[in-house]
Protein backbone atom coordinates (compact mmCIF):
# COMPACT_ATOMS: atom_id res chain seq x y z
CA UNK A 1 0.00 0.00 0.00
CA UNK A 2 2.61 2.54 0.92
CA UNK A 3 3.97 1.91 -2.78
CA UNK A 4 0.93 2.48 -4.37
CA UNK A 5 0.99 5.81 -2.86
CA UNK A 6 4.36 6.72 -3.46
CA UNK A 7 3.59 6.11 -7.09
CA UNK A 8 0.79 8.20 -6.76
CA UNK A 9 2.43 10.87 -5.05
CA UNK A 10 5.19 11.08 -7.66
CA UNK A 11 3.14 10.57 -10.75
CA UNK A 12 -0.12 12.88 -10.46
CA UNK A 13 1.77 16.25 -10.14
CA UNK A 14 3.01 15.44 -13.70
CA UNK A 15 -0.14 15.04 -15.12
CA UNK A 16 -1.39 18.63 -16.16
CA UNK A 17 2.33 19.85 -16.34
CA UNK A 18 2.26 17.23 -18.98
CA UNK A 19 -0.97 18.88 -20.84
CA UNK A 20 0.55 22.18 -20.54
CA UNK A 21 3.85 20.08 -22.66
CA UNK A 22 4.40 20.84 -25.72
CA UNK A 23 7.60 19.73 -28.37
CA UNK A 24 9.65 22.49 -28.75
CA UNK A 25 11.10 23.22 -32.37
CA UNK A 26 12.13 27.52 -32.29
CA UNK A 27 14.83 27.48 -29.87
CA UNK A 28 17.45 26.00 -28.12
CA UNK A 29 20.34 26.62 -25.40
CA UNK A 30 22.54 29.41 -26.20
CA UNK A 31 20.18 31.56 -28.21
CA UNK A 32 20.78 35.33 -27.71
CA UNK A 33 18.84 37.78 -29.33
CA UNK A 34 19.88 42.09 -28.88
CA UNK A 35 17.73 45.29 -29.94
CA UNK A 36 17.83 48.96 -30.30
CA UNK A 37 15.16 50.82 -28.98
CA UNK A 38 13.48 53.96 -29.93
CA UNK A 39 11.16 55.99 -28.52
CA UNK A 40 8.42 57.70 -30.05
CA UNK A 41 8.69 61.40 -28.83
CA UNK A 42 6.90 64.25 -29.75
CA UNK A 43 6.06 62.69 -33.27
CA UNK A 44 9.79 62.00 -33.44
CA UNK A 45 11.25 58.59 -33.50
CA UNK A 46 14.91 58.82 -31.38
CA UNK A 47 17.47 55.93 -30.21
CA UNK A 48 16.21 55.58 -26.44
CA UNK A 49 18.31 52.24 -25.40
CA UNK A 50 18.97 48.65 -26.06
CA UNK A 51 17.01 45.21 -24.99
CA UNK A 52 18.43 41.70 -25.00
CA UNK A 53 16.90 38.39 -24.64
CA UNK A 54 18.93 34.91 -23.79
CA UNK A 55 17.58 31.47 -23.12
CA UNK A 56 19.85 28.73 -21.73
CA UNK A 57 19.70 25.72 -20.13
CA UNK A 58 19.14 25.72 -16.80
CA UNK A 59 17.57 23.91 -13.55
CA UNK A 60 14.69 25.01 -11.17
CA UNK A 61 14.30 22.92 -7.82
CA UNK A 62 16.37 20.39 -9.59
CA UNK A 63 14.51 19.85 -12.76
CA UNK A 64 16.15 20.80 -16.09
CA UNK A 65 14.47 23.71 -17.46
CA UNK A 66 15.12 26.95 -20.37
CA UNK A 67 16.07 29.76 -18.49
CA UNK A 68 14.97 32.82 -20.37
CA UNK A 69 15.67 36.75 -19.69
CA UNK A 70 14.55 39.59 -21.41
CA UNK A 71 16.18 42.65 -20.37
CA UNK A 72 15.19 46.64 -21.75
CA UNK A 73 17.57 49.51 -20.90
CA UNK A 74 16.73 52.97 -21.68
CA UNK A 75 20.34 55.46 -22.31
CA UNK A 76 21.30 58.16 -20.44
CA UNK A 77 19.60 60.62 -23.19
CA UNK A 78 15.77 59.07 -22.34
CA UNK A 79 16.21 58.57 -18.60
CA UNK A 80 16.07 62.32 -17.61
CA UNK A 81 12.83 62.07 -19.47
CA UNK A 82 11.41 58.66 -18.62
CA UNK A 83 13.19 56.06 -17.06
CA UNK A 84 12.67 52.26 -18.55
CA UNK A 85 14.33 49.14 -16.13
CA UNK A 86 12.44 45.93 -16.98
CA UNK A 87 14.39 42.55 -16.41
CA UNK A 88 12.00 40.02 -17.50
CA UNK A 89 12.66 36.08 -16.42
CA UNK A 90 11.23 32.77 -16.56
CA UNK A 91 11.97 29.27 -16.40
CA UNK A 92 10.18 26.63 -18.20
CA UNK A 93 10.52 22.85 -18.72
CA UNK A 94 12.15 21.95 -21.47
CA UNK A 95 8.16 20.72 -23.25
CA UNK A 96 7.52 24.14 -22.26
CA UNK A 97 5.37 23.94 -19.16
CA UNK A 98 5.83 27.09 -16.80
CA UNK A 99 7.34 26.85 -13.58
CA UNK A 100 8.35 30.28 -12.43
CA UNK A 101 7.98 34.41 -13.41
CA UNK A 102 9.43 37.47 -12.42
CA UNK A 103 9.31 40.72 -13.74
CA UNK A 104 11.28 43.85 -11.99
CA UNK A 105 10.21 47.27 -13.43
CA UNK A 106 11.52 50.88 -13.26
CA UNK A 107 9.11 52.79 -15.31
CA UNK A 108 10.05 56.35 -14.62
CA UNK A 109 9.24 57.16 -10.23
CA UNK A 110 7.18 53.52 -10.11
CA UNK A 111 8.60 50.40 -9.19
CA UNK A 112 7.30 47.11 -9.10
CA UNK A 113 7.58 43.26 -9.02
CA UNK A 114 5.38 40.57 -10.43
CA UNK A 115 6.13 36.89 -9.24
CA UNK A 116 4.47 33.57 -10.39
CA UNK A 117 5.15 30.63 -8.81
CA UNK A 118 3.71 27.24 -10.87
CA UNK A 119 2.71 23.98 -9.18
CA UNK A 120 1.11 20.97 -10.96
CA UNK A 121 -1.26 18.58 -9.04
CA UNK A 122 -3.44 16.08 -10.86
CA UNK A 123 -5.59 17.89 -13.50
CA UNK A 124 -4.97 21.11 -12.36
CA UNK A 125 -2.54 23.79 -12.38
CA UNK A 126 -1.71 25.99 -9.06
CA UNK A 127 -0.08 29.49 -9.05
CA UNK A 128 1.13 31.53 -5.94
CA UNK A 129 1.10 34.74 -7.29
CA UNK A 130 2.83 38.16 -5.79
CA UNK A 131 3.35 41.77 -6.47
CA UNK A 132 5.82 43.73 -4.46
CA UNK A 133 3.94 47.63 -4.64
CA UNK A 134 5.44 51.09 -5.32
CA UNK A 135 4.75 51.38 -2.12
CA UNK A 136 6.59 49.06 -0.63
CA UNK A 137 3.62 46.43 0.84
CA UNK A 138 3.61 43.01 -0.56
CA UNK A 139 0.28 41.31 -1.78
CA UNK A 140 -0.12 37.27 -2.29
CA UNK A 141 -2.75 35.71 -4.46
CA UNK A 142 -3.43 31.22 -4.82
CA UNK A 143 -5.19 30.60 -7.72
CA UNK A 144 -6.11 26.92 -9.66
CA UNK A 145 -7.69 26.64 -12.73
CA UNK A 146 -8.15 23.05 -15.05
CA UNK A 147 -6.30 25.28 -17.91
CA UNK A 148 -2.82 25.98 -18.84
CA UNK A 149 -1.80 29.00 -17.72
CA UNK A 150 0.96 31.11 -19.12
CA UNK A 151 2.77 34.69 -18.38
CA UNK A 152 4.49 37.07 -20.87
CA UNK A 153 7.62 35.40 -21.46
CA UNK A 154 6.75 31.59 -21.36
CA UNK A 155 3.51 32.31 -23.55
CA UNK A 156 6.24 34.03 -26.26
CA UNK A 157 8.55 31.27 -26.17
CA UNK A 158 5.52 28.92 -26.50
CA UNK A 159 4.05 31.33 -29.27
CA UNK A 160 7.08 30.77 -31.01
CA UNK A 161 6.28 26.78 -31.45
CA UNK A 162 2.87 27.31 -32.91
CA UNK A 163 2.50 25.97 -36.73
CA UNK A 164 1.02 28.60 -38.72
CA UNK A 165 0.68 27.10 -41.67
CA UNK A 166 -2.99 26.51 -41.44
CA UNK A 167 -3.41 29.92 -40.04
CA UNK A 168 -5.72 32.56 -41.83
CA UNK A 169 -5.56 36.12 -40.98
CA UNK A 170 -7.28 37.52 -38.52
CA UNK A 171 -7.16 34.34 -36.74
CA UNK A 172 -7.21 34.37 -32.64
CA UNK A 173 -6.39 32.38 -30.07
CA UNK A 174 -7.21 32.68 -26.74
CA UNK A 175 -4.53 32.41 -23.88
CA UNK A 176 -4.57 33.00 -20.30
CA UNK A 177 -1.93 35.14 -18.83
CA UNK A 178 -0.76 35.51 -14.94
CA UNK A 179 0.77 38.46 -13.14
CA UNK A 180 1.56 38.95 -9.97
CA UNK A 181 -2.18 39.88 -9.01
CA UNK A 182 -4.46 38.47 -11.85
CA UNK A 183 -4.87 35.89 -14.51
CA UNK A 184 -6.74 37.29 -18.00
CA UNK A 185 -7.33 36.54 -21.02
CA UNK A 186 -5.45 37.60 -23.32
CA UNK A 187 -5.91 37.72 -27.73
CA UNK A 188 -3.07 36.45 -29.67
CA UNK A 189 -3.74 38.02 -33.46
CA UNK A 190 -2.57 36.87 -36.77
CA UNK A 191 -2.28 39.69 -38.99
CA UNK A 192 -0.65 38.35 -42.00
CA UNK A 193 2.75 38.59 -43.24
CA UNK A 194 5.15 41.51 -44.06
CA UNK A 195 8.94 41.95 -44.79
CA UNK A 196 10.44 43.83 -41.82
CA UNK A 197 14.16 45.33 -42.61
CA UNK A 198 16.12 45.03 -39.04
CA UNK A 199 19.07 46.92 -37.64
CA UNK A 200 21.22 44.68 -38.95
CA UNK A 201 20.65 45.85 -43.13
CA UNK A 202 19.02 42.09 -43.39
CA UNK A 203 15.01 42.23 -44.63
CA UNK A 204 13.22 39.14 -43.23
CA UNK A 205 9.86 38.10 -44.23
CA UNK A 206 8.11 37.91 -40.97
CA UNK A 207 4.64 36.85 -39.36
CA UNK A 208 2.49 39.69 -37.86
CA UNK A 209 1.09 38.66 -34.48
CA UNK A 210 -0.72 41.47 -31.95
CA UNK A 211 -1.17 40.32 -28.32
CA UNK A 212 -3.88 41.90 -26.71
CA UNK A 213 -5.48 42.49 -23.22
CA UNK A 214 -8.38 44.03 -21.51
CA UNK A 215 -7.26 46.80 -18.72
CA UNK A 216 -9.13 46.90 -15.76
CA UNK A 217 -13.06 46.70 -16.53
CA UNK A 218 -12.25 47.78 -20.32
CA UNK A 219 -15.23 46.37 -22.57
CA UNK A 220 -12.54 46.01 -25.77
CA UNK A 221 -9.57 44.55 -25.84
CA UNK A 222 -5.88 46.62 -26.46
CA UNK A 223 -3.18 45.70 -28.65
CA UNK A 224 0.36 45.73 -25.92
CA UNK A 225 2.71 43.95 -28.28
CA UNK A 226 2.92 43.50 -31.86
CA UNK A 227 5.32 41.08 -33.11
CA UNK A 228 7.65 40.22 -36.17
CA UNK A 229 8.75 37.08 -36.00
CA UNK A 230 10.59 35.00 -39.35
CA UNK A 231 8.56 33.00 -41.20
CA UNK A 232 11.03 29.93 -40.64
CA UNK A 233 11.32 27.28 -37.66
CA UNK A 234 12.91 29.52 -35.72
CA UNK A 235 9.89 32.28 -35.28
CA UNK A 236 12.58 34.60 -34.16
CA UNK A 237 11.20 38.46 -33.30
CA UNK A 238 12.94 40.45 -35.37
CA UNK A 239 10.54 43.95 -34.51
CA UNK A 240 8.54 44.61 -31.39
CA UNK A 241 5.94 47.32 -31.48
CA UNK A 242 4.66 48.25 -27.58
CA UNK A 243 1.99 50.66 -26.80
CA UNK A 244 3.25 51.72 -23.70
CA UNK A 245 1.64 53.55 -20.87
CA UNK A 246 3.99 56.64 -21.84
CA UNK A 247 3.53 56.38 -25.37
CA UNK A 248 4.78 53.97 -27.89
CA UNK A 249 8.39 52.11 -28.42
CA UNK A 250 10.03 49.80 -30.68
CA UNK A 251 12.47 47.53 -31.04
CA UNK A 252 14.78 46.34 -33.57
CA UNK A 253 16.63 43.15 -34.01
CA UNK A 254 20.95 44.33 -34.31
CA UNK A 255 22.36 40.75 -33.69
CA UNK A 256 21.17 37.12 -33.17
CA UNK A 257 23.45 34.17 -32.39
CA UNK A 258 22.92 30.58 -31.14
CA UNK A 259 19.68 29.90 -33.45
CA UNK A 260 18.36 26.54 -33.43
CA UNK A 261 17.26 26.17 -37.16
CA UNK A 262 18.94 27.40 -40.24
CA UNK A 263 17.56 31.37 -40.89
CA UNK A 264 15.41 30.92 -44.08
CA UNK A 265 12.77 33.75 -43.93
CA UNK A 266 15.92 36.54 -45.14
CA UNK A 267 14.35 37.91 -48.26
CA UNK A 268 17.53 38.60 -50.62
Amino acid sequence: MCLVALIIAVTMPTQMAAQCSFKNTAFKSGEFLYYNLYYNWKLVWVNAGSASMSTVLSRYKGQPAYRTSLTTKSNSKVDKMFMLRDTLLCYISEELAPFYYRKGAREGKRYYVDEVFYSYEGSKVNLRQHELHNSGNHTWKNTSSNDCIYDMISIFQRARNFDPSGWSKGQVIKIPIADGDDVKTALLKFRGKQNIKADNGVKYRCLVLSYLEKENDERDYKEIVRFFVTDDANHIPIRLDMFLRFGSAKAFLVNMKGNKNPVTAIVK
